[in-house]
């Protein structure tokens, strides 16, 4: 017997991620475009949490049942922990990913390797009908280069350095990149206590 659960985005791609990280549960997946919910919950929260918690909760009253939400974004030591939950938003609405990643290495003009750190920020809320709620987090530690770099991934990829590697996110293959993603180690945290709430 397989258990409903909505993944709270319209984003096929973030569906086809979350169902290949928790592939072996017994569960029905479901978008909020395959329910016909529309997405327009606004993320007034001051942090990945409160978002996350206000999207897992709204969407999951509408469905009526388990659903999953997440809100991630970039976080920059140098700049006071922004773009934040801005990441998406970063330098107004007039900006694409490449505007947005040009913005925050003009934003670290001048700032050392070493000055650079970064990581991104993976916060999903899993709500159930009776109204429990789980939050996890998972991370992945960097720096920001000073250019942008590889074809892969989207948003601030081409800027984030992974020393260890040698490489930015956007120059690994989709599937290295999802094995050590902030997402991936999100959804890894989140399994035990999903599972608890499978059999409830």
């Amino acid at each position: 017997m397989t258990t409903p659960i909505l993944i709270a985005t319209g984003n096929p791609g973030k569906l086809a991620e979350y169902t290949h990280l928790l592939a072996d549960l017994p569960v029905e997946w479901h978008s909020l475009t395959d329910l016909g919910i529309r997405a327009d919950v606004e993320e007034t929260g001051t942090d990945f949490e409160a978002n996350a918690l206000l999207k897992a909760h709204e969407y999951g009253r509408r469905a009526n049942m388990l659903t999953l939400a997440d809100d991630s974004g970039l976080v920059v030591d140098a700049l006071g922990g922004e773009p934040g939950v801005h990441s998406a938003r970063y330098g107004g609405p007039g900006l694409d990913d490449a505007g947005r990643w040009r913005l925050l290495l003009d934003n670290l003009r001048g700032v050392p390797d070493e000055k650079r750190t970064a990581r991104f920020v993976c916060t999903i809320a899993a709500v159930a009908p009776n109204g429990e709620a789980i939050i996890t987090e998972g991370t992945l530690e960097g720096r920001i280069a000073h250019e942008g770099r590889g074809e892969h991934g989207f948003g601030y990829d081409p800027v984030f350095y992974l020393p260890e590697r040698g490489v930015t996110l956007a120059e690994l293959p989709p599937a290295q990149k999802n094995a050590i993603s902030h997402r991936a180690n999100a959804a890894a945290a989140l399994r035990p206590y999903l599972i608890d709430m499978l059999t409830l």
